[in-house]
């Protein structure tokens, strides 16, 4: 747990929060910001900042829940779609530094864009530099 973090805050009950679906290592909540009707953020209940802070173990209940509830929050809401994503860091948008995935319903015709809006402008890369961008991830 973190002192200064409004997620640890929740999962420690001292800040309410509107829970759809809770395990020993995992919390779900409708965003108190939404972007849609039935936003849900799927978060771990130890605090971690980034994705690769996670265990396997964590990761692995993290995603089988945003998995499960996916289509769950589709259904209550009768939604065309969903986004899921992260913001890991704060040059990606991450606003509360504690993992976080949200679950977005999307609908026909609401004015949203995909997960590739939130990227700009697209780099115009070079085989040679895809080459060594997947080189450098495999390891």
């Amino acid at each position: 747990m973190s002192d200064d973090c409004i997620f640890c805050s929740i999962v420690a009950g001292d800040i309410p929060a509107r829970t759809v679906h809770e395990t020993d290592d995992v919390l779900a909540f409708l965003d108190a910001n939404p972007l849609a009707r039935g936003h849900t953020l799927v978060i771990p209940k130890s605090h971690a900042q980034h994705v690769g802070d996670l265990d396997e173990d964590l990761a692995s209940e993290l995603f089988a829940t945003v998995t499960e509830l996916t289509p769950r929050v589709q259904a209550a809401v009768d939604a065309d779609g969903a986004n899921v994503g992260i913001n890991d860091g704060e040059a990606a948008g991450q606003e509360v530094p504690h993992v976080h995935v949200h679950v977005i319903p999307r609908f026909e015709g609401d004015g949203g864009a995909p997960l590739h809006a939130v990227g700009g402008t697209r780099p115009d890369l070079s085989d040679d530099e895809l080459d060594a961008v997947a080189e450098a991830i495999a390891g």
